[in-house]
Protein backbone atom coordinates (compact mmCIF):
# COMPACT_ATOMS: atom_id res chain seq x y z
CA UNK A 1 0.00 0.00 0.00
CA UNK A 2 2.86 2.39 0.75
CA UNK A 3 4.16 1.88 -2.80
CA UNK A 4 0.78 2.85 -4.23
CA UNK A 5 0.61 6.01 -2.12
CA UNK A 6 4.14 6.99 -3.19
CA UNK A 7 3.19 6.33 -6.79
CA UNK A 8 0.10 8.52 -6.49
CA UNK A 9 2.22 11.39 -5.21
CA UNK A 10 4.58 11.15 -8.21
CA UNK A 11 1.82 10.61 -10.80
CA UNK A 12 1.68 13.63 -13.11
CA UNK A 13 -2.14 13.48 -13.39
CA UNK A 14 -2.55 13.42 -9.60
CA UNK A 15 -0.30 16.50 -9.47
CA UNK A 16 -2.40 18.25 -12.12
CA UNK A 17 -5.62 17.36 -10.29
CA UNK A 18 -4.23 18.66 -6.98
CA UNK A 19 -3.09 21.90 -8.63
CA UNK A 20 0.64 21.20 -8.18
CA UNK A 21 1.19 21.25 -11.96
CA UNK A 22 -0.48 23.53 -14.53
CA UNK A 23 -2.75 22.28 -17.30
CA UNK A 24 -5.13 23.66 -19.88
CA UNK A 25 -8.51 22.58 -18.49
CA UNK A 26 -11.40 22.04 -20.85
CA UNK A 27 -13.92 20.56 -18.40
CA UNK A 28 -14.12 19.68 -14.73
CA UNK A 29 -16.70 18.21 -12.43
CA UNK A 30 -16.56 16.37 -9.10
CA UNK A 31 -15.33 13.11 -10.73
CA UNK A 32 -13.34 14.05 -13.84
CA UNK A 33 -10.89 16.52 -15.26
CA UNK A 34 -10.49 17.01 -19.02
CA UNK A 35 -7.31 18.71 -20.21
CA UNK A 36 -5.51 19.36 -23.49
CA UNK A 37 -2.61 16.98 -24.10
CA UNK A 38 0.74 18.81 -23.99
CA UNK A 39 2.03 16.64 -26.88
CA UNK A 40 -1.02 16.51 -29.18
CA UNK A 41 -1.20 13.77 -31.80
CA UNK A 42 -4.09 15.46 -33.64
CA UNK A 43 -5.53 18.99 -33.89
CA UNK A 44 -7.83 18.02 -30.99
CA UNK A 45 -6.19 15.85 -28.33
CA UNK A 46 -7.93 15.80 -24.96
CA UNK A 47 -7.36 13.61 -21.91
CA UNK A 48 -10.34 12.50 -19.82
CA UNK A 49 -8.93 11.75 -16.35
CA UNK A 50 -10.75 10.42 -13.28
CA UNK A 51 -9.91 12.57 -10.26
CA UNK A 52 -9.75 9.45 -8.10
CA UNK A 53 -6.43 7.71 -8.70
CA UNK A 54 -6.97 4.46 -10.61
CA UNK A 55 -3.89 2.71 -11.99
CA UNK A 56 -5.64 1.08 -14.95
CA UNK A 57 -8.66 -0.79 -16.25
CA UNK A 58 -8.03 -3.73 -13.95
CA UNK A 59 -8.41 -1.40 -10.96
CA UNK A 60 -11.47 0.48 -12.25
CA UNK A 61 -14.43 0.32 -9.89
CA UNK A 62 -17.57 -1.50 -10.94
CA UNK A 63 -19.73 1.55 -10.28
CA UNK A 64 -20.23 2.95 -13.79
CA UNK A 65 -17.17 5.23 -13.72
CA UNK A 66 -15.96 4.01 -17.12
CA UNK A 67 -19.38 4.58 -18.65
CA UNK A 68 -19.47 8.10 -17.24
CA UNK A 69 -15.97 8.71 -18.62
CA UNK A 70 -17.15 7.67 -22.09
CA UNK A 71 -20.20 9.95 -21.80
CA UNK A 72 -17.91 12.87 -20.93
CA UNK A 73 -15.65 12.01 -23.89
CA UNK A 74 -18.68 12.10 -26.20
CA UNK A 75 -19.82 15.40 -24.68
CA UNK A 76 -16.33 16.85 -25.25
CA UNK A 77 -16.36 15.65 -28.87
CA UNK A 78 -19.59 17.63 -29.37
CA UNK A 79 -18.12 20.64 -27.56
CA UNK A 80 -15.08 20.78 -29.88
CA UNK A 81 -17.19 20.17 -33.01
CA UNK A 82 -15.81 16.71 -33.71
CA UNK A 83 -18.89 14.57 -33.15
CA UNK A 84 -20.26 15.04 -36.68
CA UNK A 85 -17.06 14.09 -38.56
CA UNK A 86 -15.79 11.52 -36.09
CA UNK A 87 -13.22 11.05 -33.38
CA UNK A 88 -11.13 8.34 -31.77
CA UNK A 89 -11.02 7.26 -28.13
CA UNK A 90 -7.94 5.42 -26.88
CA UNK A 91 -7.00 3.82 -23.56
CA UNK A 92 -3.38 2.68 -23.41
CA UNK A 93 -2.77 -0.23 -21.03
CA UNK A 94 0.57 -1.79 -20.17
CA UNK A 95 4.04 -1.52 -21.61
CA UNK A 96 3.15 -2.86 -25.06
CA UNK A 97 0.02 -0.71 -25.13
CA UNK A 98 2.08 2.47 -24.77
CA UNK A 99 0.91 3.44 -21.30
CA UNK A 100 3.20 6.18 -19.99
CA UNK A 101 1.30 7.52 -16.96
CA UNK A 102 0.14 5.08 -14.24
CA UNK A 103 -3.30 6.72 -13.96
CA UNK A 104 -6.31 5.59 -16.00
CA UNK A 105 -7.20 8.11 -18.71
CA UNK A 106 -8.87 8.26 -22.10
CA UNK A 107 -7.40 10.06 -25.12
CA UNK A 108 -9.86 11.84 -27.41
CA UNK A 109 -8.34 12.53 -30.84
CA UNK A 110 -10.11 14.52 -33.55
CA UNK A 111 -9.85 17.39 -35.98
CA UNK A 112 -8.39 15.50 -38.94
CA UNK A 113 -8.90 12.26 -40.84
CA UNK A 114 -7.28 9.69 -38.55
CA UNK A 115 -7.52 6.73 -40.91
CA UNK A 116 -8.42 3.14 -40.10
CA UNK A 117 -5.08 2.15 -38.52
CA UNK A 118 -4.15 2.96 -34.95
CA UNK A 119 -0.52 1.88 -35.33
CA UNK A 120 1.79 1.54 -38.32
Amino acid sequence: MLWQNTRMISDVFCKIISGELPSEKVFEDEEFLVIKDIHPQAPVHLLIIPKKHIDGLEDAPDDGLLGRALQIAHKMAHQVGAADKGYRLIINEGEHGGKLVPHLHIHLLAGKRLGPKVAQ
